[in-house]
């Protein structure tokens, strides 16, 4: 097994065409998802990489260790105690408000059950698959070990009947693969596979069975092996487990096994339809068998080589290939001296007789790194397989030393490899492997595995040089730590994968999580950096949008780009708005909007500006509503107010477009005038005017009063006149007073527009026009005109000709919409500026500060999504196929539910530790030992509340349901709240009445005249 890795070309293309030609697909099942916690390795790129290099992961505990997990004192003394585990790191955490789950029921679970619904989540992600979101019908197919967890609660002595109830319902594996089904919305079948340490492969197999006869579209297999206590064991002469604490299979020295902890998944999907989505295989299932050896065996716990053989063969057969194509087998392997050599012996005679070569296959037992993970033992050995033939690199046995004597290993075609090696493919050769998983009780499973094809390279097909990256989680917290190790992992372990991937996967294949953040960069190491410094955003999913339209003096040469480059409909948009116009006024559009070196001067020609401006307003607001983004009013100004009343439905396109047209003429034709803004307050502005009205500079300049154009903030305001009168006033202010002038050749909204507004009245004559669906800002007026309303032809002449009242506009818009954010859907950030003076939150979409086109766009609307808004992120990142990255990192609380705490100290062992004490503290010792002491419904609600929900700071909003609460929980409260009151509480009416205002209205209700209220 020596050579290149077969997945550079073009070996790896010679592969795929084998691969293709010479097989019927219709049966083969793509594994697209991985997940895994492990001993020593918190993730699955961790844990190979462990396995590449013969690691053992297993821990040697010392004695307060063990007395610290709550192994008792008696045990942990005895000679015969082996004090070594797999063990996982914080299996008693969970992140149990992601899932919906209050504290209360997140005690009682079996870590095991927690695990699984974490892993289960983090396998989705991994497949490109949104888990709270998925289309697909998905089953779910689980297993766990025996739960010891639950065992220390029915033997505490502090549950009763209700309480057992409860601790049952939390823990038995019915409701392993059901609750998982729940709570990810998944609705294929729900099972739960027990048979033993065969558990999970069996698992694997009945989803294949599901997928192939269309039971499901894709299936989710998890299982888990958690202890209570994870601890070490005693060992029995004779029995399975270790005396020295290794775990050695094949060995000469190998004296049993040792248990392990750990939670694995994987998502199958019928090998046709993940090529068909692009899907980024970790390999192919090729054939699954399962059988029993019956009572042809020494003993119920004994193996059996008849049974081993058939299981191998019968895979083999559903695979439809011969053992000749095979190079690994990944054994059950448990490192017992009976066990093994049966193994041995079996896979020799099976594998020889269907094709295999002496010594050809290399033999893998992963229990001699991590443990026996029991009932998720052959789940493991299948991600490790798959690891394997897609790599093309066979890890060493840890700790093997050498051969058993007892394993015939003349003419095998197993060999134990003892450092890692290399496995060539090659054209027509497609890496294939087996899997064996035997349970006590002679369930037996095989899998058949084969490399995964190799999909075609992509360009990155984006509509700009910069992707947007968006990452969500439930918490700041989790953010953080979700978002630093996607950073830390985009460089090295991501940089060959095509970043348009990336961000496709991140946007479409994760779930929208109420803390957010979003970047944008060109390359993985900027993307890393910028991620690492990105700030966090609280989503407020009802936050009301206003769009912001800018009048004459934002435009410049190309501003049209950034929003063609990043706001997916843009282009479209403005085709639909440009065709609306002359043809001979669009050719001189086209240059404007979209050549940077057009010439600015003729940019500012009036005629020009106002059409650019329109069209490139009236598209980017189209966009961005079919985006997702729906304002509730607009706010335009000076010509924004046209657009506004385009887009709100007044002004068909034709008449808008004609009406700008002649707008822009008309004002054009005009005498040149200027405008200067001052930062200041209206009264002190007019008082300006007035004293420079009476001043000599004045009468020099030619004695023209100058007006008040444009009122835009409490301290802004906008001058307008004639040319040297303008120029003069400023020279007159001497500095005394903060200016800019603006970029306009005419005194817009003064007197010098009077030409202009009667050509505008009578070119608004004629015009037919709707009522608006949405509201939006009269400049006129600085009111909003309703939805509804009725509007004036001839307002669209005297807004040209009056004061632009923006500054009271937006006032009237933050009483009518209060917390709204403004969008200002066009080039510039002018009014965005306005508005945060008026206290609304801002986002300009082109704000014209970064030298890289469409980026500071694609930011944006990366900020509008952070902030909740409901806009669509797979817009933004262009078609793309599903990759693997890192998904949600969970770090819940410790949780412990009193019961079990109380169980394991009475079986002698230590108190465990548990971060949850609010939920702890309100359900020890139990949930129904003592009543409630209360005077009052409130406080006799509010108790019973903390109770069973383990929920503390509740308002009178709270809601029992959306906390966690469910129709058995109902029940117990009604019980509860009855025995603390002394009346009867109808259920259906407590389920009805679901906050805590509302029951603690229905408790004072049914009391006697008198009670304590």
């Amino acid at each position: 097994m020596t050579g290149p890795d077969p997945r550079d070309a073009p070996d790896a293309e010679d592969v795929q065409e084998a691969q293709g030609a010479e097989r019927d697909r219709s049966l083969d099942v793509a594994v697209t998802g991985m997940a895994g916690r492990f001993p020593g390795s918190a993730d699955i790129p961790t844990w190979w990489q462990s396995l590449l290099r013969g690691e053992v992961l297993t821990t040697r505990l010392d004695r307060g260790r063990l007395l610290e997990a709550g192994e008792p004192a008696h045990v942990a003394d005895d000679p015969d105690y082996v004090p070594v585990r797999g063990l996982l790191d914080d299996a008693d955490r969970f992140d149990h408000e992601l899932f919906g789950i209050s504290p209360r029921e997140a005690e009682l679970m079996d870590p095991q059950h927690r695990l699984m619904l974490e892993a289960a989540w983090t396998a989705l992600e991994d497949a490109g698959c949104d888990p709270t979101a998925e289309s697909r019908v998905t089953g779910v197919y689980a297993s766990a070990s025996s739960s010891a967890y639950l065992r220390a609660m029915l033997t505490s002595n502090t549950l009763d009947a209700a309480g057992v109830e409860e601790a049952l319902r939390a823990n038995e594996p019915d409701y392993m693969a059901t609750r998982i089904a729940y709570r990810l919305g998944l609705t294929g079948p729900a099972l739960s596979v027990l048979t033993a340490c065969s558990s999970s492969l069996v698992a694997v197999h009945l989803a294949v069975q599901a997928l192939l006869n269309g039971e499901c579209e894709q299936a989710v297999v998890v299982a888990a092996a958690v202890d209570f206590p994870q601890a070490g064991h005693v060992h029995l002469p004779g029995g399975i487990l270790s005396a020295s604490g290794e775990c050695r299979p094949f060995d000469a020295e190998a004296d049993g096994a040792l248990a392990g902890s750990g939670v694995v998944a994987v998502v199958l999907r019928p090998y046709a339809d993940a090529v068909a989505d692009g899907c980024d295989t970790y390999g192919v299932v090729l054939g699954t068998a399962v059988n029993n050896d019956g009572s042809a065996k020494a003993g119920y716990q004994a193996p059996s080589a008849s049974g081993q053989e058939a299981v191998i063969r019968a895979a083999l057969t559903a695979a439809d290939i011969d053992a000749g194509s095979l190079g690994y087998l990944e054994a059950h392997a448990t490192g017992t001296r009976v066990g093994d050599p049966i193994e041995w012996s079996a896979a020799s005679s099976v594998l020889r007789e269907l094709g295999a070569g002496p010594g050809q296959i290399a033999v893998g037992a992963v229990k001699a790194n991590i443990g026996h993970l029991d009932a998720a033992s052959g789940l493991v050995s299948l991600i490790k397989t798959l690891l394997v033939v897609r790599d093309g690199q066979v890890p060493p046995v840890a700790g093997f030393r050498s051969l058993n004597p007892l394993l015939e290993t003349e003419g095998s075609p197993l060999h134990v490899p003892v450092e890692r090696l290399e496995w060539e493919g090659g054209p027509g050769k497609p890496r294939r492997a087996g899997v064996s998983s035997f349970g006590i009780g002679g369930t037996n499973a095989h899998v058949v595995v084969e490399q995964p094809p190799v999909r075609p390279r992509t360009d990155s097909g984006n509509r700009s040089d910069d992707r947007v990256l968006v990452l969500s989680a439930a918490s700041p917290e989790a953010l953080g730590r979700t978002v630093r190790r996607l950073a830390d992992r985009l460089p090295a372990d991501l940089g060959s994968v095509v970043l348009t991937d990336i961000a496709h996967t991140l946007a479409t294949g994760r779930p929208h999580l109420p803390y957010r953040t979003a970047v944008a960069g060109r390359t993985h190491r900027e993307l890393a950096d910028r991620l690492r410094s990105a700030p966090v955003r609280a989503a407020a999913p009802a936050t009301p949008v206003v769009f912001l339209l800018p009048g004459q003096g934002s435009q410049y040469p190309g501003m049209a780009l950034p929003f063609q480059d990043a706001l997916p409909g843009f282009s479209g948009a403005l085709e639909e708005c440009l065709a609306h116009f002359e043809p001979a006024l669009v050719a001189r559009l086209r240059p404007a909007l979209f050549a940077v070196d057009f010439p600015a001067a003729e940019l500012a020609r009036t005629e020009l500006a106002q059409p650019a401006l329109f069209c490139v307003e009236y598209a980017a607001a189209t966009a961005l509503t079919r985006l997702g983004v729906v304002p509730v009013a607009l706010a335009g100004h000076s010509l924004g107010e046209i657009t506004a009343a385009a887009l709100s439905g007044v002004l068909g396109l034709d008449d808008a477009a004609a009406l700008v047209t002649v707008r822009g003429r008309a004002m054009q034709a005009c005498p040149p005038g200027a405008m200067l803004s001052l930062a200041v307050g209206e009264e002190r502005a007019l008082e300006l005017a007035e004293r420079f009205a009476a001043s000599a500079s004045c009468a020099a300049a030619g004695g023209h009063r100058l007006e008040l154009a444009a009122v835009n903030t409490a301290e802004s305001v906008v001058l307008a006149g004639p040319v040297e009168v303008v120029d003069a006033f400023g020279t007159w202010l001497g500095g005394g007073e903060t200016t800019r002038r603006l970029r306009t050749g005419h005194a817009f909204h003064t007197g010098m527009l009077d030409p202009a507004v009667a050509r505008l009245r009578e070119a608004t004559r004629g015009i037919t026009l709707g009522r608006p669906v949405l509201p939006y800002l009269s400049n006129a007026t600085g009111a909003l005109v309703p939805a509804g309303g009725v509007v004036d032809p001839g307002s669209f002449a005297a807004q040209a000709r009056g004061a632009v009242r923006f500054a009271a506009g937006l006032d009237a818009i933050a009483r009518a919409f209060p917390g709204a954010v403004a969008v200002e859907a066009g080039p510039g950030r002018a009014l965005s500026g306005m508005a945060e003076a008026a206290g609304t939150a801002a986002v300009p979409l082109s704000a014209g500060r970064s030298q890289r086109r469409g980026e500071e766009t694609l930011l944006a609307l990366a900020e509008l999504w952070a902030g909740g808004l409901p806009l669509d992120p797979a817009g933004l990142t262009g078609p793309g196929r599903p990759v693997h990255l890192p998904g949600h990192v969970f770090a819940g609380p410790r949780l412990l539910a009193p019961a079990a705490a109380a169980g394991r100290a009475a079986a002698g062992g230590a108190a465990v530790r548990t971060d949850a004490a609010p939920a702890s503290a309100a359900a020890a010792p139990g949930p129904d030992a003592v009543p409630v002491p209360a005077r009052t419904p409130a406080e006799s609600v509010a108790a019973r509340w903390t109770e069973l929900l383990g929920r503390t700071g509740l308002s009178p909003d709270s809601d029992f349901f959306d906390l966690g609460g469910d129709s058995l929980l109902v029940v117990r409260l009604a019980r509860r709240i009855g025995e603390d009151h002394g009346v009867r509480v109808p259920v259906r009416a407590l389920m009805t009445a679901s906050t805590l205002a509302r029951q603690t209205a229905l408790v004072e209700s049914l009391l006697p005249a008198g009670a304590p209220r």
